[in-house]
C-alpha cells in the first residue's frame, strides 16, 4: 500500500481522494483505512510535491553542527518555506529528524541524492552548487573506524557487524546450517550466547524467538530498519555495506523460528539502503539462499523489502508491524505481544538489522564465545555511533562495558576546535543527557538507566558549550511534538505542552513558572504514555533540566 500511494504522489505531486478511492478499489479496503495511512505518514502529508523535493535534517547532530541555521539557509537558496511547495511546482522543502549522516552534518536529500557537512555551501548560494549536486559521491565518504576487540577476550578472532575488519563474507554459515543443521541448534546457540536486542530494548533473542516458534504458523520474521533516532547511522551502513550479511541473519531466524516468509522495513530517508537490500535478496534468490527448497532442503525462505513513508515510532515493533502492511504506524498496546499476534496477526519475530547482523558470527563461531565479549549482564558487541562535533566521527564496534570516557575521548578524540564539551546525548532523543563528569560511566544498560538516561541505539552526540540551554530544550520538545503517533493523550497532548513551556523559559516573568510546570506535566508522560516514545521524552526532557537548570534560570532574567 505505501508503493501504491507513493507512485500516485509520483504522478502529480500529491495524494488526492482520486488516488485514495483507487487504491482502495485495487486491495480490497475501506477508504478510510487507506486515508488513514495517507494522511499519517510525513512523505504524503506535507501537500504538494516538488518536482524538486528536498529533505533537509532536522536531527540533534544537524540542530547542533548549525544551531538550526542550515534551514533558513536553505530556505533562502531554494526561495521555498520548509514544509511548502513553490507555487508554479517546481521544488518543495521537508524537514525530517534524522538522514544518518550525523557523521558529518548537516544533511540534506535532494531527491534521493545526499549531500552533507561542508559540501552542503552550494545550497547556500554557491554558484557550482549545480555542478556540486550532480557530480557522484556528493556526500563526503564515512571513514570506517573500528576498536579491535581486545586481544585478552577470550575470541581468537573479532567479532565484526559492520564489515569494518576481518575476511568473513557473508551467506557462508546459511548452507550448512539449512541443509543438514536444526532449528534447535541455531536457537541453543543464540541461547548460549546472551544476545540481546540492539535496537534499544534490550530483549533476549533467543526468548523472543522461542516464544514465537511456539506458536501455530504461519510465522513471520521481520527485521526492523527504520533507525530513527537522531545521531544513530550505523544501521544505514549495515544495510548499504553488508545487506548479505542481515539476510543471512534474518533467514537464520526464520529457521529457527519455522517461519517462511521475512519482510525488512526500511526508512524512506535511506533510499540508497532499500536499493541495496533489493538487489541484495535478488542476488541471494539467484544464488539459491532464498526461494523454494533452499539449497535442497524441505525449508522454504523468501524475503520482502517495505519503504517507509516518514514515521519515527514506525520504529516501535507494533507500529512496525502495522507499517509493513500499509496501514498507520499506530503503537498497539500490549499484551498480545508480536511473538503470538504480530504481522497479520499472525506470530512474528521482529529484530533490528544490527541485531541479526550478529547472528552469523555466533551460529559458525559458537555462542559460548560470543557470551565471553562484553559484560556478564550484556554480553557480546555494540556499534556506537558518534558524531560530527568529535575530532574522529564515525561508527566503532565496542565491547559492551567500555567506559563512555573511552568513547569519547579516546576513539572519539574528544571535541573538534575550538568548541568544548557541555553535554553527551546518548541513545537518541528518547535517551537522555549526560555531563562530561559522568563519562566513567560504562557502556551498560543498567547503570546509565541508574543515571537517568537509556543507552538506546547506542548513539552519541556532542553538544557543545556555544548551543543555549533554552535552544536545545525547545530542540527536546519539538522532536516530541512533531513525531508523537497521536494514540494517546498524555504524549499527543504533553508533548506540544512541552513545546509552550520551553517557549515560556525565554520571557522573563514567566521562565521561573515554566521549569517548575516541567515537573508534572514529566511525570504524566512517564506513567500514562502508552509506548516508550512518551516515557523516553520525558527522561531525555529531565536529565536536559538536570545538566542546564541554572542556565535556563538565567535565561529568564
Amino acid at each position: 500500500m505505501l508503493d501504491r500511494l507513493r507512485q500516485a504522489q509520483a504522478e502529480d505531486g500529491r495524494v488526492d481522494a482520486e488516488d485514495l478511492e483507487r487504491a482502495a478499489g485495487e486491495f480490497g479496503w475501506p477508504v478510510a483505512a487507506v486515508t488513514g495511512a495517507a494522511s499519517y505518514y510525513a512523505d504524503f502529508a506535507e501537500g504538494r510535491r516538488g518536482r524538486r523535493h528536498v529533505r533537509v535534517c532536522e536531527g540533534t547532530s544537524c540542530f547542533v553542527s548549525t544551531q538550526g541555521q542550515h534551514i533558513p539557509g536553505l530556505e533562502r537558496a531554494l526561495g521555498v518555506r520548509l514544509g511548502e511547495c513553490a507555487p508554479d511546482g517546481s521544488v518543495s522543502l521537508q524537514g525530517v529528524r534524522c538522514l544518518g549522516y550525523c557523521y558529518d552534518s548537516p544533511a540534506v536529500l535532494d531527491g534521493e541524492q545526499p549531500g552533507s557537512g561542508e559540501q552542503l555551501g552550494g545550497l547556500f548560494g554557491d554558484p557550482r552548487a549545480a555542478e556540486r549536486r550532480t557530480r557522484p559521491g556528493w556526500v563526503e565518504p564515512l571513514k570506517m573506524r573500528t576498536a579491535q576487540i581486545p586481544h585478552a577476550s577470550a575470541v581468537d578472532r573479532p567479532v565484526v557487524l559492520a564489515g569494518l575488519v576481518g575476511d568473513e563474507g557473508p551467506w557462508e554459515v546459511w548452507p550448512g546450517v539449512v541443509a543438514s543443521g536444526s532449528p534447535d541448534q541455531v536457537m541453543a546457540e543464540v541461547a548460549a550466547s546472551g544476545l540481546r536486542g540492539r535496537g534499544g530494548a534490550g530483549f533476549p533473542v533467543a526468548k523472543k524467538w522461542s516464544a514465537t516458534a511456539q506458536e501455530p504458523g504461519p510465522r513471520y520474521v521481520v527485521a526492523n530498519g527504520d533507525e530513527g533516532d537522531p545521531g544513530s547511522f550505523c544501521d544505514r551502513l549495515l544495510m548499504e555495506g553488508d545487506p548479505h550479511r542481515i539476510l543471512e541473519g534474518l533467514a537464520l531466524a526464520a529457521f529457527a523460528v519455522g517461519a517462511r516468509h521475512g519482510l525488512i522495513l526500511i526508512r524512506s530517508e535511506y533510499p540508497t539502503a532499500a536499493e541495496r537490500l533489493r538487489a541484495a535478496v535478488s542476488e541471494a534468490r539467484e544464488s539459491g539462499h532464498l526461494g523454494k527448497r533452499v539449497h535442497g532442503s524441505d525449508f522454504d525462505f523468501d524475503v520482502e523489502v517495505v519503504r517507509g513513508a516518514g514515521s519515527y515510532v514506525a520504529g516501535e515493533e507494533t507500529a512496525l508491524l502495522h507499517a509493513v502492511a500499509g496501514l498507520r504506524a499506530d503503537v498497539r498496546a500490549r499484551p498480545p505481544y508480536p511473538t503470538s499476534h504480530g504481522y497479520l496477526g499472525q506470530p512474528t519475530a521482529v529484530n533490528n538489522v544490527e541485531t541479526l547482523s550478529a547472528v552469523p558470527w555466533i551460529v559458525r563461531h559458537g555462542g559460548a564465545g560470543y557470551a565471553r565479549l562484553g559484560h556478564p549482564d550484556e554480553p557480546g558487541t555494540k556499534l556506537v555511533c558518534l558524531s560530527q562535533r568529535f575530532r574522529r566521527p564515525g561508527v566503532y564496534e565496542v565491547e559492551y562495558g567500555v567506559p563512555l570516557r573511552h568513547l569519547v575521548e579516546d576513539l572519539g578524540g574528544g571535541l573538534r576546535e575550538p568548541h568544548t564539551l557541555r553535554a553527551v546525548q546518548v541513545g537518541g532523543p528518547l535517551g537522555g543527557f549526560l555531563t562530561p563528569d559522568q563519562l566513567d560511566l560504562p557502556l551498560l544498560s543498567r547503570p546509565l538507566a541508574e543515571a537517568g538516561v537509556a543507552l538506546g541505539h547506542g548513539s552519541l552526540v556532542a553538544v557543545d558549550s556555544a548551543l543555549p540551554a533554552a535552544a536545545i530544550l525547545r530542540h527536546a520538545w519539538a522532536f516530541g511534538a512533531a513525531e508523537s503517533c497521536g494514540a494517546c493523550t498524555p504524549c499527543r497532548v504533553g508533548a506540544r505542552r512541552g513545546v509552550e513551556l520551553a517557549e515560556r523559559i525565554g520571557e522573563p516573568a514567566q521562565a521561573e513558572a515554566a521549569l517548575a510546570a516541567h515537573e508534572p506535566l514529566l511525570e504524566v508522560l512517564t506513567v500514562a504514555s502508552l509506548c516508550a516514545f512518551g516515557r523516553g521524552v520525558s527522561c531525555a526532557v529531565r536529565s536536559l533540566l538536570r545538566i542546564y537548570s541554572d542556565e535556563l534560570r538565567r535565561t529568564g532574567e
